[in-house]
């Protein structure tokens, strides 16, 4: 299970690695550990790169200090989506006329202003 899951890591983090040296860029940890069905919020997403070691501000994680932080979210399930119900709940309750959409007009306004 976790050379399973070690693969499927690596291969997300190649992704994103440009250079081809296992390094990424610091800004790119979010998106991959959100590629892997873990969603952290900004928080969240600092607190794993505080745990991987980055040499410099801004600078880049190397994959063998990616791969225990990551491994060990996936093991632990952390970070789960939120459940579809409790989405269509509220979303339901921001169609307030029962269309079954809303427009971007309203969005907007649930947004900036409530």
């Amino acid at each position: 299970l976790v050379a399973e899951i070690e693969k499927k890591i690596t291969e997300a983090f190649e992704v994103f690695d440009r250079e081809s040296n296992k390094t990424v860029d610091v800004r790119e940890i979010g998106c991959i550990v959100r590629s892997l069905g873990c969603f952290p919020n900004e928080a969240e997403v600092q607190e794993l790169i505080e745990k991987m070691e980055v040499e410099e501000p801004g600078g880049f994680v190397h994959l063998e200090n990616f791969l225990p932080v990551v491994t060990k979210v996936l093991l632990d399930r952390r970070f789960r989506p939120i459940p579809e119900d409790v989405i269509l709940h509220a979303f339901e309750a921001l169609d307030e006329n029962k269309r079954g959409y809303i427009t971007k007009e309203e969005l907007v306004k649930h947004l900036t202003e409530e």
